[in-house]
């Protein structure tokens, strides 16, 4: 990496925070190549929605909202911009009107920046997106494990008979043999259901599943630990539904449950990440029009930004 750009972020020093590109945290806007070691990559979908829309929208506010994150993690020490090369590559031209013919394009989308060697950093959009790019994902690194918070554990059959949605993905992924069940973890899962046994495949397919109740009033510290235990040296993917927050932390979302795990517990998740073989990262469900005071894209793009921290080959002090 010592022949690549070290891309920075715009300092708020150098232009006001309110100006500047309308990039993830103003870093330069540039096409994918092999220069990149990271991508920041918008995908402004949300036909696979099943309640309020909007999701399409977030990419652009998530944007937005970073403008206020600096480059240095003061909490945990991590420099991603000094040792990573890191842009924000754009959208990705989905097909606002066909869902299936959208699953192509992404898919196609992330399979040339895993020809390329960047690991994609991506703002949904709703969470039907995981499915095409856990499919481009599968075909470098082989079967992958997950981290996976959300209030819902998105593995359904069908949504009126559909089997691809924001509700699916999870099921598709394992019946096409892109996860490793073994090496499944969902985090925050909670709410009403169809059924007693609304989690029962997940756990019959490996995945470990820890309810919203089991992280009140606890720090996940503890927790990660396992789950570092658990997921090993192979690769490991992050998918973060915003709705894995309470509303009272993420108003701004399609699907809201109330007594979901707070943005403490959501950051000490993805730091807790560290020193995994991560290859990848979605935030989504941010829905703008639902976000009145914007306080979902800010803590979206924080998020981010951390899963960013926590990348191989990140400099720590």
């Amino acid at each position: 990496m010592s022949d690549k750009i070290l891309h920075q972020p715009l300092g708020g020093n150098e232009m006001p925070r309110f100006g500047g590109p309308a990039t993830f945290m103003r870093l330069p806007a540039l096409e994918p190549s092999a220069d990149l070691d990271v991508g920041f990559v918008g995908v402004p979908f949300d036909i696979g929605t099943s309640n309020r829309p909007g999701a399409r929208l977030g990419p652009r506010e998530i944007r937005d909202e970073s403008r206020m994150l600096r480059p240095f993690n003061v909490s945990t020490g991590a420099a991603p911009f000094e040792s990573l090369s890191v842009a924000d590559i754009g959208d990705v031209p989905i097909n606002t009107f066909n869902l299936l013919k959208s699953m192509d394009i992404i898919e196609g989308f992330y399979d040339g920046l895993m020809d390329k060697g960047i690991m994609p950093l991506s703002m949904g959009g709703d969470h039907t997106i995981v499915l095409p790019i856990l499919r481009a994902l599968k075909k470098k690194h082989g079967p992958i494990g997950l981290i996976h918070v959300d209030a819902h554990a998105d593995t359904g059959e069908h949504m009126f008979g559909e089997p691809i949605a924001h509700g699916t993905p999870f099921r598709r992924a394992m019946e096409e043999g892109l996860l490793d069940g073994q090496r499944v973890v969902q985090i925050g899962l909670r709410g009403t259901g169809y059924s007693p046994g609304e989690y029962q495949w997940a756990k019959d397919q490996g995945f470990r599943v820890v309810q919203a109740e089991e992280c009140w009033y606890k720090s996940l510290a503890p927790l990660m630990e396992e789950v570092r235990q658990q997921l090993g040296d192979g690769p490991v993917y992050i998918s973060f539904d915003i709705d894995g927050l309470d509303p009272a932390f993420a108003p701004g979302t399609g699907t809201a449950e109330v007594g979901g795990l707070t943005v403490h517990q959501g950051l000490e998740i993805v730091r807790g990440a560290k020193g995994l073989n991560i290859v990848g990262g979605d935030l989504v469900e941010v829905s703008p029009p639902f976000d009145v005071s914007r306080n979902t894209s800010v803590v979206a793009a924080n998020i981010l930004f951390e899963m960013l921290s926590v990348l191989p080959g990140v400099k720590y002090y």
